[in-house]
């Protein structure tokens, strides 16, 4: 269901919004999900004295474990193909060092396009996108405030699901 072709989680955007309360927590919480007809699994409250936040913050650890792969491989694949589309406007461009020898030319060019696909495999997969929408819900932990986080399963059900606890007085923060 990942709107990307590059991730393979079912939910890659990700709403996290902060209540001073838990009752005002679990009331925007039923009211999104009933408003936006949001599956159970998809709607979370996390609580200051949570034991597991981690599991409701990033439920799908096998969708991680797949991404990383996912990611590495398409990008890797892309790189090399990116690669060997330089090498050949090159050597259409006539440039010496590259016509005089293609073979090594088009292996070195394969070779760091591939590499630097790879590192932006490793890029997608660190997530850096998902680093203040997990500190904003430890944060409110620990200060003693409660969470509602929400797992959409497209970027227009984020920003819907953000408004609306956004009007419901929560302090929100998304993934991209």
């Amino acid at each position: 269901m990942s709107e990307t072709l590059i991730t393979d989680e079912l939910s890659n955007s990700k709403v996290a919004a902060v209540f001073a309360n838990a009752d005002a927590a679990r009331d925007a919480a039923r009211d999104v999900a009933a408003a936006l007809s949001l599956d159970a699994a998809q709607v979370k409250v996390i609580s200051p004295t949570e034991p597991n936040p981690g599991r409701k913050l990033e439920p799908e650890s096998g969708g991680i474990w797949r991404t990383i792969v996912t990611a590495h491989v398409k990008l890797g694949i892309l790189g090399a193909v990116a690669g060997l589309v330089v090498f050949a406007v090159m050597y259409g461009m006539g440039i010496r060092y590259i016509t005089s020898s293609p073979v090594a030319a088009a292996l070195v060019l394969l070779f760091f396009g591939a590499v630097g696909g790879l590192f932006l495999g490793g890029l997608v997969s660190l997530r850096p996108d998902h680093d203040p929408y997990v500190l904003a819900a430890r944060e409110a932990m620990d200060s003693g405030r409660t969470t509602v986080v929400v797992h959409a399963f497209t970027a227009a059900q984020a920003d819907e699901a953000a408004e609306y606890l956004r009007g419901q007085g929560g302090e929100v923060t998304s993934t991209l």
